[in-house]
C-alpha cells in the first residue's frame, strides 16, 4: 500500500506552513484517514522530545498531535540548530550528528539525504495520507543545490503542492508571482493551487487581485484563510516569539478583564539563539499577564523574570553582561521578585559553567550569575527524555521533557520537581528553588502548560502584591485548540478542490 501526498510550501518563513499543516492533517484524520505529517529539514532552536528520547522540531510534534499520534523521529529526520551567526547543531534521526556551519551547508544533502528518502518511505508505505511541509522558500536560488525539503522533496515524494503567501506583512501577491517565477519550469508543474493567508478586512476588496493573480500564474487561489488571532496553537520559529510577547493591550486575551484590574508583569531575557519559546505561550495567555521583553538594561519594575532557553548558554551569559539584564535581574529579586531560569536559563544561575570538552565555547570555564550555588558541567552527550512528576511544594502534577547539553548540580536549594522517565523505575529529584522560593531553576520544558502549577505559580506572585488570587486554572487542551484550527481553515479552503488535487498527485 502506498500513500497519497500534499504538499504546503510558502514564500518565506512564518507564512503560516507550520499551522496550516497541522490544520490540513486534523481535517483529513476527522475523515478516518490515517495521516502523518512530514518536513524532511527544520531549521529550530524549538524542539520537542519523542517518547523513545528522540529530538525533532516542536512542530512537527504538534502536527502530530493533529493527526492524534504520538511525535516520531520520522516526522522530521533532520532538524538544524543554530548556535551562532554561522553554526548549527545537526540533529538526524533524533540524535545529534555533530556540528554544522554555513562553510559546508551541502553536508546535508551529501551525506543525510538517504535518511530522509528513508523516513519518507516509511510513512508512504504505512499511511493513507502524508502531508509534507517545506522550508522558508522554495524561491532560495542560491540555495537550490542543497535542497531536500522544498522542490526537491516534491519531487521524491511526487506531492502536489498548494504555495502559501502572508497577506498580513503586504506584498502578498508579488511574493506568490515572484516565487512562481524563480522557480524552473519543472518545479512550477508542481504547484497546483495557492493559499493567501492572515486576510484581514473586506474579501471583496481583495478579489479583483485574486482574478490577475490566477490571469498572470494559471494557477487557483484555493483559499484566502483570516488571521487566526487568539487560536493557541503553538508556532515554529523565532517570529512566533515575536508574536507572543506583545503589549498587554495588543495580546489577544481567553477572557477580558474589569477595568482597573491589576497586571502581573513578567520580565523575558531577549537572548541569543533563544530555545523552546513556546515554553512561554500559556504564560501570555493568562488574561492578568503581560510578558516583556527586555534585551537592555531597563527600570521597568517586574513582579518576575524568566531566564528561557537557549542554544548558546555561555553567548547568553555575556548578553545578559553586556547589556546590564543581568543587574535587571538582581534589582528584580531586591525588590521582592521571582526569578526563574528555564534550561540554559537554569545554568545561568549557577556560580560556574565547566566546559572541558568545549561542547559549547573555547572556554574553559565560565562565571555564572551566582544566584544559585550551582555548577553546570557541559558533556557530549545530550539528555532527550520525556517526563512526568509533581511540583515538590504543591504537589501540582507537571509533564514535560528535557532537551540539554550540561548537568547541573546545587547546593543550598531544594529540589522544584521530583519527575521520572518511562525508563526510569523511580522519581528523581529535579530542578531547584532556593529557601524563600523566589529563586527557581529547571530543565523541564513546558512545566507553566500544567493549568493548576501555572496557577499556583502565579497566584504566589498576586500575593505578593496583594492581589487576590485566581481561581484554578481552566485545562484547555491542545487536542481542542486544534479542532478549532480546522474549523476556521475548513471555512475558507475550496477543500472540494483540494481533494481533487490530491487524486490527481501530479
Amino acid at each position: 500500500m502506498s500513500a497519497k501526498t500534499l504538499m504546503i510550501q510558502g514564500t518565506a518563513s512564518h507564512v503560516g506552513k507550520s499551522v496550516l499543516t497541522a490544520a490540513l492533517c486534523r481535517l483529513f484524520v476527522r475523515r478516518g484517514w490515517r495521516v502523518a505529517p512530514f518536513k524532511a529539514q527544520n531549521m529550530s532552536n524549538n524542539s520537542f522530545v519523542t517518547p523513545d528520547g528522540k529530538e525533532i522540531g516542536r512542530a512537527q510534534a504538534v502536527q502530530a498531535a493533529a493527526c492524534r499520534l504520538a511525535p516520531h523521529v520520522a516526522f522530521n529526520p533532520v532538524l538544524i540548530k543554530p548556535s551562532g551567526e554561522r553554526s548549527a547543531q545537526l540533529v538526524v534521526n533524533g540524535v545529534v550528528a555533530g556540528d554544522l556551519s554555513t562553510r559546508d551547508f551541502g553536508l546535508v544533502r551529501r551525506e543525510h539525504q538517504p535518511a530522509v528518502r528513508a523516513a519518507f518511505k516509511r510513512l508512504f508505505q504505512e499511511f493513507d495520507l502524508v502531508v509534507l511541509e517545506g522550508a522558508g522558500s522554495p524561491a532560495e536560488i542560491n540555495l537550490r543545490q542543497h535542497d531536500i525539503v522544498n522542490m526537491q522533496m516534491a519531487k521524491d515524494a511526487q506531492a502536489p503542492v498548494l504555495l502559501v503567501g502572508d497577506i498580513d506583512r503586504g506584498g502578498v501577491f508579488a511574493a506568490l508571482v515572484g516565487t512562481l517565477a524563480l522557480l524552473e519550469s519543472d518545479e512550477r508543474h508542481f504547484v497546483k493551487g495557492l493559499v493567501i493567508n492572515k486576510f484581514r478586512g473586506d474579501l471583496d476588496l481583495l478579489r479583483p487581485g485574486l482574478t490577475e493573480l490566477r490571469d498572470r500564474t494559471g494557477i487557483p487561489c484555493l483559499g484566502v484563510i483570516p488571521h487566526w488571532g487568539d487560536l493557541r496553537v503553538p508556532q515554529e520559529d523565532s517570529l512566533g516569539w515575536d508574536s507572543c510577547l506583545l503589549p498587554r493591550h495588543l495580546t489577544p486575551d481567553p477572557r477580558p478583564l474589569a477595568p482597573d484590574t491589576p497586571v502581573l508583569t513578567i520580565g523575558v531575557a531577549d537572548l541569543p539563539y533563544l530555545a523552546n519559546f513556546t515554553d512561554l505561550d500559556a504564560l501570555a495567555r493568562e488574561p492578568d499577564v503581560q510578558l516583556l521583553r527586555v534585551n537592555r538594561a531597563t527600570d521597568q519594575s517586574f513582579d518576575a523574570f524568566i531566564l528561557p532557553g537557549t542554544k548558546s548558554t555561555v553567548q547568553g551569559l555575556r548578553f545578559l553582561r553586556e547589556q546590564g539584564i543581568d543587574r535587571v535581574v538582581r534589582r528584580v529579586l531586591a525588590e521582592g521578585g521571582t526569578v526563574i531560569g528555564l534550561c540554559g536559563g537554569y545554568q545561568m544561575l549557577g556560580r560556574r559553567i565547566l566546559d572541558p570538552d568545549a561542547v559549547e565555547s573555547c572556554d574553559r570555564e565560565i562565571e555564572g550569575l551566582g544566584i544559585f550555588d550551582g555548577v553546570t558541567i557541559f558533556e557530549r552527550t545530550k539528555v532527550t527524555v520525556q517526563v512526568s512528576g509533581a511540583h515538590r511544594a504543591s504537589g501540582c502534577r507537571i509533564e514535560g521533557y528535557e532537551v540539554h547539553m550540561g548537568r547541573t548540580e546545587t547546593r543550598g536549594v531544594v529540589p522544584l520537581l521530583e519527575v521520572r522517565s518511562a525508563s526510569e523505575a523511580a522519581p528523581r529529584a529535579e530542578g531547584g528553588v532556593s529557601p524563600d522560593g523566589r529563586v527557581m531553576g529547571t530543565y523541564v520544558h513546558g512545566i507553566f502548560d500544567a493549568p493548576e502549577f501555572r496557577r499556583t505559580f502565579l497566584n504566589r506572585l498576586r500575593e505578593a502584591r496583594g492581589i487576590t488570587s485566581l481561581v484554578p486554572a481552566e485545562s484547555g487542551s491542545l487536542d481542542a485548540d486544534l479542532d478549532r484550527l480546522a474549523d476556521l481553515v475548513a471555512g475558507h479552503l475550496d477543500l472540494n478542490a483540494i481533494d481533487r488535487v490530491i487524486e490527481d498527485g501530479v
